[in-house]
């Protein structure tokens, strides 16, 4: 029985001394004692001999404060009974310090109760625990943390404490400044929940194999901190009989760098910093190994600057040095983070691309680096330009093997050459093949607009809430006599490079002008309606494109918000003033001006508060995505409430299933188009389907 409960006990009843005093005799280990009015004793159990000395007889008649209280405190005790005793202001339990007969301190835990006895007197019962033991225990704890504390603070390691899932229970750390996330989010939280995945995982993985073996495992691990890429290694063991593990993070970082720079210097070219040959060769063969794999494609680019002879010849060792480093600067701006560029010696370089679905994707790359090599280099203040000769072949179709690979795509290279270089070429026929057909439909493009091959069909806009057809997307179709039906993907790339998306891009206005046009001629049909017609960068080129727009309008009789633009992020990485001042020029007109494709760009965002857009369109993978994985339904439940904020609308491309429907109503997305609606149909179509709906 606790002294609490004790004392619950006495507050809840009145009850005779004898009765009290019978139940007190039968606590040897807790020190009772009865005072009177004028706190003289009036009871002292076998307890309070036991913890102050006195015996009963010596403490009977004695005053509180005479016997055990040291002097400091006796007004104070006096102070606090007569209050109790006047004006019933109860003596609160506490922890104090009180006096032996031999006049050692002794601590203790103090509880009152006050009532009266059958002589309505009152009287009032201290019980005390003794805590000199507990509070030696206290001190002796408190050295050897002091001593922990001393000796965790001369070491710069990270100590975690966990239990077998993950739990953290404590840690130390000197430097928390330099931690992963704030110290606030360690203790009671699971160390894989705070971690990134990669390194979660690992963490998961060793922890285990500790548990199991029952021996210390070791591992090394990178994060990103405040400070910068840290390197780590980290110790667990097992904390035998607690069911818990101590883990020990050191800071490797300087190691990691030393380290890294013997291996630079060993796999990597010195004037370029590129991967050397032993290191290129090694990641093609890597290459190959996860392609195969992932039965995927990949493509080896072998490159040779043209006529590097001749700045070494005339100009000198050191600028045919420089031509190399700003070669290798050109070559890695123009390429993906997860290609390899090399430097197999000389003027000779390597591209390895993993990942390439098809020719055309590597016909893509293999200009993109011809391209960056059309502005001329300026080497020691003379303007020189330079080309240079690609050869390509493709895993696994011209070779399985590192040697095949690089042979074939060298041949190739040499093929270019033959072409007479500042080209590229691929080691099979069927570059032929893809290049005959680029050159032939760059051959039907030309008057294909007279000869009406291109038609617009248009897919519906839906209004989420309201259930109502608001609208439609103008997509443009081309029927070829030599080439059949040719995808918008294929000849739209090529229509922007030869400059024929001018004249495509002003013909695909007017039409849709004229739908709408026609559109409000038709009595069952919502006035309400809308048109959207994608603009690509070549036709802001066009200094002429917002009086082409402003003009149309007008001819067609349509109010400019029966029109929107639809522009990429390709339009405005350029940045131009131009471009600012058409689109305001557009936006003030009263054109809407729509996002297409947002989240697949790299600064959609920043363009958003900088550009005067109306509508955001949400990509279709990420809506196909929403019923498939927590991250595309966080992503656009958050691109929604975004966009919602900075008071644009919101709409969603790609809607194919009546659940994907459901969430975007459930989001507050405004507007869906997709598959689950309506493909793109033609005008005709879209107008009959359009009454049919509202009818």
């Amino acid at each position: 029985m606790t002294a609490n409960s004790i004392v619950n006990q006495l507050s809840k009843q009145f009850v005779t001394n004898d009765s009290l005093h019978q139940l007190f005799e039968s606590v040897n280990s807790i020190s009772v004692q009865g005072y009177d009015e004028q706190r003289r004793v009036v009871y002292w159990n076998k307890g309070s001999e036991l913890l102050y000395g006195y015996k009963q007889e010596e403490a009977l008649g004695k005053k509180l404060e005479e016997l055990i209280v040291p002097a400091p405190m006796r007004d104070m005790v006096i102070e606090a009974h007569t209050k109790w005793i006047n004006e019933g202001v109860a003596i609160p339990a506490a922890e104090i310090l009180l006096k032996h007969k031999n006049g050692t301190d002794i601590y203790v835990y103090s509880s009152h109760a006050m009532f009266e006895n059958e002589f309505k007197n009152k009287q009032m019962y201290c019980i005390d625990i003794n805590l000199s033991d507990v509070k030696k225990a206290q001190a002796i704890a408190t050295f050897k943390e002091q001593m922990l504390k001393t000796i965790f603070e001369a070491i710069p390691d990270l100590l975690f404490l966990m239990d077998y899932n993950g739990i953290i229970i404590d840690y130390h750390a000197n430097n928390q400044d330099a931690l992963y996330v704030s110290p606030d989010q360690f203790v009671g939280n699971n160390m894989l929940d705070i971690l990134p995945k990669s390194v979660a995982k690992k963490f998961e993985v060793y922890i285990e194999k500790a548990i199991e073996q029952d021996e210390i495992v070791t591992f090394k691990y990178e994060l990103s901190v405040p400070q910068g890429q840290v390197y780590f290694e980290a110790r667990i063991n097992k904390v035998l009989k607690y069911d818990q593990i101590m883990i020990i993070i050191r800071d490797i970082t300087e190691q990691h760098q030393s380290e890294q720079l013997i291996r630079k210097q060993a796999y990597f070219d010195s004037l370029t910093q590129l991967p050397n040959r032993l290191l290129a060769l090694d990641r093609l063969s890597q290459l190959t190994v996860e392609a195969t794999r992932n039965d995927e494609k990949a493509a080896v680019f072998f490159l040779d600057l043209d006529d590097f002879k001749k700045i070494n010849d005339s100009l000198g060792h050191e600028a045919g040095d420089k031509v190399l480093i700003e070669t290798a600067n050109r070559l890695q701006r123009a390429l993906r983070k997860a290609d390899t560029i090399g430097r197999l010696g000389g003027d000779e370089f390597i591209i390895l691309s993993k990942g390439i679905s098809t020719q055309q994707n590597a016909v893509g790359i293999a200009e993109k680096l011809l391209q960056n090599f059309r502005e001329p280099f300026t080497i020691e203040g003379r303007e020189l330009m330079l080309t240079i000769s690609i050869g390509v072949a493709m895993f696994p179709d011209n070779g399985k093997s590192v040697s095949d690979l690089l042979r074939n795509a060298d041949t190739a290279m040499y093929q270019a050459k033959a072409l007479g270089r500042n080209t590229y070429s691929f080691f099979t026929n069927q570059m032929n093949t893809v290049i005959q057909r680029r050159l032939t439909i760059e051959e039907q493009m030309r008057g294909a607009l007279q000869r009406n091959e291109f038609i617009l069909y248009y897919q519906p806009q839906f209004d989420v809430k309201k259930n109502e057809i608001i609208g439609a997307e103008a997509l443009l179709r081309w029927l070829n006599p030599v080439l059949g039906s040719v995808a918008p993907d294929e000849f739209i790339p090529i229509a922007e490079k030869t400059g024929v998306i001018i004249s495509i891009g002003e013909f695909v206005i007017k039409e849709s002008l004229s739908l709408l046009n026609r559109w409000k001629n038709v009595e069952q049909l919502n006035r309400n309606f809308s048109i959207a017609v994608n603009l690509s960068p070549s036709q802001f080129k066009d200094l002429s494109l917002f009086n082409f727009i402003k003009t149309s309008l007008s001819n067609a009789n349509i109010e400019p918000q029966s029109l929107e633009l639809e522009i990429t992020e390709g339009v405005l990485m350029s940045g131009e003033s131009s471009i600012t001042d058409t689109l305001n020029d557009i936006t003030n007109l009263g054109v809407i001006l729509s996002m297409d494709d947002f989240g697949t760009g790299y600064s959609s965002l920043s363009y958003l508060r900088k550009y005067p857009f109306n509508v955001l369109k949400i990509d279709r993978g990420f809506i196909n995505g929403i019923t498939k994985n927590n991250e595309d339904y966080s992503l656009v439940e958050a691109t929604i409430a975004m966009s919602h904020g900075l008071g644009l609308k919101v709409v969603a491309e790609g809607v194919e299933t009546k659940e994907q429907l459901t969430i975007l109503k459930e989001l507050g997305c405004d507007l869906a188009q997709g598959y689950y609606f309506s493909k793109p149909i033609p005008e005709q179509d879209l107008i009959d389907f359009s009454i049919r709906f509202y009818s």
